[in-house]
């Protein structure tokens, strides 16, 4: 088949012979299957679940019928259909209280034609007669409750009165509808919703929760509660959400889920919760790399501050996990461990080796995960071993400011433990093996990359603070002729470039030409290729171009006379966007955090083939997915496109996901690169954060998913990084990316940055989305601040990502 013919001639045929995949029986099927094996059962006392057959239950809760499959923004996506937890139940055979069910259901449905949109409902209160008619019927309740977040808004976001902070008016209408409905903050119940729960626990001797929250909220009511005996954390668990819920509940599928990120009592509780909001322009990381369990683990005030640890999940089975050997080479320590299944009910589980580093000048948390894995579906007595991997750089810490040796990763003398476990709270320590360092050694040596100018201080092991060098802060806007007004790039629609016409007999007008496939094919250089492009053209192939098809987020290259397709991008990670417009439902997967709860890597690839299948058949061809930074903080609007707060979890996550998607020929993007953990004036905020915990918390998932997932493409985030934008930072994406990762791929910015075009180029940022400024990077060349060379490399890297692309 000719290259690239769906890209060029849009073909509306199925992948498959006489089949389209998108969303499929197979692919829904996946997402169901996905959704089961992520949600987290947080507590289950005296046998309540899983759910006796036959019995009836006593449903409440908005949560019933206003079912969050996702989050909002470039999370959105529009399947053929959502199972609500209430169909969900009814299908999976549990008789529910009629009353209560069609009392909800009216209700859920008057506010979404009030203009209400999922999870920003108000909880109703309980009828009296429908609530003493029910306690006639059962003594077993379930509660529902359901939360909503999305891009450019973070939870619990102050009112700011710049006008400048939101420049596109979705965000202000959710945060207007959350402070409505949340006044406290939606990681807290509301005083309708603690009624509710007041209510149902003071009528019913059994009680069961499902909190469907892509995020982290408050759950020690359901800890404390003694009423409440059964819970479970379904996140936004997709369009098959409900039905996947319903399954765990009646007990057809086995929980196996752990949790990616520590809940703890309270918002204030979390140390980078202080700070958060204290200005929309910048974020101090003062916390530094003690981000989530790193902190609640090390501090001993801070230990009790937990209600369920990371790691957590209990099951509908007991396991036992044993360590039998180890073994060490010259990078790695390799762990073998056995995992029985010692109950009577078949089920999966997850290893996990933990290891506490010395305290020693550097100072470190007292656990860090180090390598974990997930049995397959183990029936009762059945046993499997699992092997596990630790490199012996990964245990290395980053000495920024040479305590040992500057800017270097290294091991310090002394003893490293190892503990095995599930949740970090339960890790059991090895008592067989101790790795020793006899002297502290210099690893590798690293840049200076990113040092910070403006963070004077940081939380150290001990609990105090250490002062840190400072310096000038750079002008993050400044140019070389006057800058655009802030917000005119915003939603600003690419050229349809022109050309001049040549005879169609002759599709190459100058026979001396080279087209693209040539490069693809081998048969020419790239340098050669690019040779022949005019300075305008090379400009133009820097920024993207219309959309064609079914595409909304546009695309790039579009030089047909060249050979050059125009290859199309579509938002993700939760499922390929296509606007309902176009009537092509995709498939609907759970949200990143649930699909990280599962702990399994091979899931993760069988997600990410199954939507480059959808992509590619609707002539689409780079996803921009997965979403991959790190949960610092609860409020941020936008951590349900995100996997966790540890590092290696979210790069592992995240490789394995790359590897499915492009092993069919397409793209993915991951994003958002870097330190973009805050949605409140993401386009001016700027991350202020240590050069250790870049190092080690928020690049290190990156790195991770770069050197083992290897992908075409990455998106540079819209955030400062000590004072410059990502997307004009040099040493983000050339010096620390390119030249110490290895990356090959391109980098395209996120959609209408506020940065300066030629700057980007500058940096390493290769394609401005969705629309270049060509005009301003001649202004820049003709003024000296930019090189044609400097285009023609980016240019390069984008053809190179399009010559990979099947």
């Amino acid at each position: 088949m000719e290259r690239w013919v769906r890209a060029r001639f849009l073909p509306n045929r199925p992948l498959e012979k006489g089949h389209y995949v998108t969303a499929c029986e197979d692919h829904i099927a996946l997402s169901s299957r996905a959704a089961c094996e992520g949600m987290v059962l947080l507590k289950n006392e005296e046998g309540t679940l899983p759910l006796k057959e036959g019995i009836k239950v006593a449903a409440f809760g908005k949560g019933l019928y206003d079912l969050v499959k996702g989050g909002g923004g470039s999370g959105a996506v529009h399947p053929p259909y959502v199972m609500t937890l209430a169909a969900g139940l009814t299908a999976e055979g549990v008789e529910l209280e009629e009353g209560l069910l069609a009392y909800y259901q009216g209700n859920v449905k008057r506010q979404y034609d009030q203009g209400a949109v999922p999870g920003m409902t108000a909880e109703p209160s309980v009828p009296d007669a429908l609530l003493r008619d029910a306690v006639k019927k059962t003594d077993t309740a379930l509660i529902a409750l359901s939360r909503f977040s999305g891009e450019g808004w973070d939870r619990h976001a102050p009112e700011f009165e710049d006008p400048a902070i939101h420049q596109w008016k979705e965000p202000e209408d959710m945060l207007r509808m959350m402070r409505q409905i949340y006044p406290d903050g939606d990681f807290n119940l509301t005083k309708e919703e603690k009624e509710l729960v007041r209510t149902v626990c003071a009528a019913f001797r059994k009680v069961i929760v499902v909190l469907n929250a892509g995020g982290v909220m408050d759950t020690s009511w359901i800890r404390d509660r003694d009423e409440i005996k059964g819970a479970l954390l379904m996140w936004a668990p997709g369009m098959e959400g409900g039905r996947a819920a319903a399954r765990i509940l009646t007990g057809k599928e086995n929980p196996s889920g752990k949790l990616p990120d520590t809940f703890a009592v309270s918002l204030e509780d979390y140390p980078s919760t202080a700070g958060f909001h204290e200005s929309p322009w910048d974020v101090e990381y003062r916390e530094d790399i003690y981000v989530g369990y790193r902190y609640f683990e090390t501090f001993p005030d801070a230990a009790g501050k937990v209600v369920y640890p990371f790691g957590y999940g209990l099951s509908y089975t007991t396991f036992a996990r044993q360590f039998i050997h180890m073994e060490e080479t010259p990078k790695s320590l390799l762990f073998d461990i056995r995992v029985t299944n010692t109950g009577d009910t078949a089920g999966r589980e997850v290893a996990a080796v933990y290891y506490q580093a010395p305290q020693g000048k550097v100072g470190r948390p007292a656990r860090e995960l180090g390598a974990f894995a997930k049995t397959k579906l183990l029936a009762p007595g059945e046993r499997q071993v699992l092997t596990l991997e630790i490199s012996k750089r990964q245990m290395a810490a980053f000495d920024d400011l040479g305590k040992i040796s500057p800017c270097s990763l290294v091991l310090e003398k002394g003893d490293y433990r190892f503990y095995l476990g599930g949740s970090v709270r339960e890790a059991v320590l090895i008592d067989d093996y101790i790795y020793t360092e006899t002297k502290d050694r210099v690893l590798e040596k690293l840049s200076d990359a990113l040092k910070p100018n403006a963070l004077k201080e940081r939380m150290t092991s001990d609990g105090r603070f250490e002062v840190l060098p400072t310096g000038d802060i750079p002008d993050m806007d400044a140019c070389v002729f006057e800058r655009m007004v802030p917000g005119a790039e915003e939603a600003v629609i690419p050229a349809k470039a022109g050309r001049e016409s040549y005879s169609l007999w002759d599709i190459v007008p100058d026979q001396k030409k080279y087209m693209l496939s040539d490069v693809a094919e081998g048969k020419v250089s790239m340098e050669d290729f690019l040779e022949q492009l005019s300075d305008e053209e090379l400009m133009r192939l820097t920024g993207g171009v219309p959309n064609t098809g079914v595409a909304n987020t546009f695309g790039a290259g579009g030089m047909e006379e060249w050979g050059i397709p125009a290859v199309m991008t579509a938002d993700g990670p939760a499922g390929v966007r296509i606007e309902p417009q176009c009537q092509i439902p995709t498939t609907a997967w759970p949200c990143s955090t649930l699909l990280a709860a599962t702990w399994n890597e091979a899931l993760l690839t069988e997600v990410g083939e199954a939507a480059a299948r959808e992509l590619k058949e609707n002539n689409l061809h780079i996803w921009l997915a997965p979403s991959m930074n790190i949960h610092r903080n609860p409020m941020c609007g936008r951590n349900f496109e995100y996997f966790s707060e540890d590092p290696l979890l979210t790069g592992k996550m995240a490789a394995a996901e790359v590897r499915g998607i492009q092993s069919l020929g397409v793209s993915a993007c991951i994003k958002h690169f870097a330190a973009n953990n805050k949605e409140t004036n993401r386009k001016h905020s700027d991350s202020r954060v240590s050069m250790r915990a870049l190092r080690e918390i928020y690049l290190r998932g990156f790195e991770i998913a770069v050197r083992e997932g290897k992908p075409w493409m990455i998106m540079s985030s819209y955030n400062a990084v000590n004072g410059v934008r990502a997307s004009e930072n040099r040493d983000l994406l050339t010096r620390i990316l390119r030249e110490e990762w290895g990356y090959d791929g391109a980098v395209t910015t996120d959609w209408w940055t506020r940065g300066e075009h030629y700057k980007e180029i500058l940096a390493g940022n290769d394609l401005k989305m969705a629309s270049g400024f060509p005009n301003r990077v001649k202004r820049a060349l003709d003024a000296g601040a930019i090189s044609m060379e400097d285009v023609k490399i980016c240019a390069g890297r984008i053809l190179k990502m399009i010559c990979r692309l099947d």
